[in-house]
């Protein structure tokens, strides 16, 4: 059966989870906690799904301006379909969604450096990550 892409359609916190869970990326997102899966869902404004025989097995879940920047939050593929094309099909449809100034912007998984690098992405050293029990510090010199 064919591949189905869709922009902006409806995704359970259950389907989520399932997908985050079978593409291995489950590891690194709180699964455990459902409000705020659906949180993440509900409040990213750019979702490109792929589904087969109804399953989603495929997500590129962003967060963007549609001019400027575009951070894509999740790119996952259910196991049995990566290496297929569908996760570079996902950010393609991604990448045709946003203005012509639109730059994508994304944090790899740690096995996906080559992947990234290997269909365009150029490595940044300036990214940033405050992690939520951190705290800004006051503290100026």
């Amino acid at each position: 059966m064919k591949i189905e892409y869709k922009i902006n359609s409806l995704i359970s916190t259950d389907q989520f989870i399932e997908l985050l869970d079978s593409s291995g990326l489950a590891e690194r997102r709180p699964i455990e906690d459902r409000a705020c899966i659906g949180g993440m869902l509900k409040n990213s404004n750019l979702i490109i799904s792929a589904w087969k025989d109804k399953k989603l097995i495929g997500i590129a879940r962003s967060i963007t301006d549609f001019h400027y920047t575009c951070y894509l939050s999740d790119l996952a593929v259910d196991k049995n379909h990566q290496k297929s094309g569908v996760g570079k099909k996902l950010q393609m449809i991604t990448q045709k969604h946003l203005g012509e100034k639109c730059k994508l912007i994304l944090i790899a998984a740690p096995d996906a450096n080559s992947y990234y690098e290997h269909i365009g992405f150029a490595s940044n050293r300036r990214c940033w990550v405050l992690d939520r029990e951190k705290k800004i510090c006051a503290k100026t010199n």
